[in-house]
């Protein structure tokens, strides 16, 4: 099963590359199984319609679904690498393909930033852009420095990565010590309250921050549970205050008409915490395909 029926070939007229990572072995909590969300997404997208909201053909994205990275849940050395290798060679058939990862827990998101960015040949104006409740800025959490709850520090400390290219938005849970963290390094982040001072305005927030620091190209992790919960329940930490789907929507579509994205993901789906609806899912779903468009088309 593929994502809207995907081909599975990339070609040199291909732009779009999804492929799943079936890996949450990285969470801090065992409620969620975040692990079957590549496979649950996929498999929503057989009853949703072929058009975006926007009225563009899905069928038409030139895209492509490369299936699962086979992945050993406790090996975490050995899944690093195995990430690695396999995002490096769907470039190989085109180098300008945009590769979209559907996770998996939000730690999934470190070696795909960081294969996309060591590739990229702009780095200079390369900038990240996370959607998540949480900074997620702890420097060792769990099992130790690799947990869904440090991805932000992981990404921060590639070399590339700096407090003036890196924004995280949406968050309304921090501990005191990512607190600490982010204060020492002036990391920026976008609190979801300030969406009572508006919508356009919090966009132009970030826009200017990227802008300011000359960036033209952004990598996009959306965690789900920056959505609020009450449109996005399947998740392991659903924390009240977030984005509604069309805020979200409306952010993307203005973050891609500004930047050029090269690369996004989705994570922390948990199917298992999902109404039988299959609401998150077809929420992650429609969230990916829209952000497609928004690119594709701008």
């Amino acid at each position: 099963m593929r994502f809207f029926d995907f081909d599975d070939i990339i070609e040199e007229t291909t732009k779009f590359v999804i492929f799943g990572i079936p890996w949450d072995y990285l969470t801090s909590i065992d409620l969620p199984n975040s692990s079957i969300a590549p496979k649950s997404i996929r498999k929503v997208t057989n009853d949703i319609g072929l058009t975006t909201e926007l009225g563009y053909s899905i069928l038409d994205f030139k895209a492509v679904d490369m299936g699962d990275i086979p992945i050993k849940e406790v090996n975490v050395e050995d899944n690093l690498k195995t990430i690695k290798n396999f995002v490096k060679d769907l470039y190989k058939p085109n180098v300008n393909i945009i590769p979209i990862m559907i996770g998996g827990d939000h730690f999934c998101t470190y070696p795909v930033v960081k294969t996309v960015g060591d590739l990229f040949d702009k780095q200079d104006e390369f900038g990240v852009l996370i959607f998540d409740s949480h900074l997620d800025l702890y420097n060792e959490w769990d099992k130790g420095v690799y947990s869904h709850a440090t991805i932000s520090h992981r990404i921060y400390d590639l070399e590339y990565i700096n407090n003036k290219n890196l924004l995280i938005v949406g968050t309304r849970d921090i501990d005191i010590p990512e607190l600490e963290i982010a204060l020492s390094e002036n990391i920026r982040y976008f609190n979801a309250h300030l969406l009572v001072d508006g919508l356009d305005r919090y966009i132009q927030n970030i826009i200017e921050f990227f802008k300011k620091s000359k960036i033209k190209y952004l990598y996009v992790s959306i965690d789900i549970d920056a959505l609020d919960p009450s449109i996005a329940p399947g998740t392991g930490f659903a924390m009240p205050g977030g984005f509604s789907y069309r805020e979200m929507w409306k952010i993307l579509l203005d973050i891609a008409t500004n930047f050029e994205i090269i690369g996004f993901d989705l994570v922390e789906v948990a199917p298992n915490l999902d109404l039988e609806n299959k609401m998150t899912c077809n929420l992650a779903a429609k969230l990916i395909v829209e952000l497609m468009s928004f690119i594709a088309y701008k």
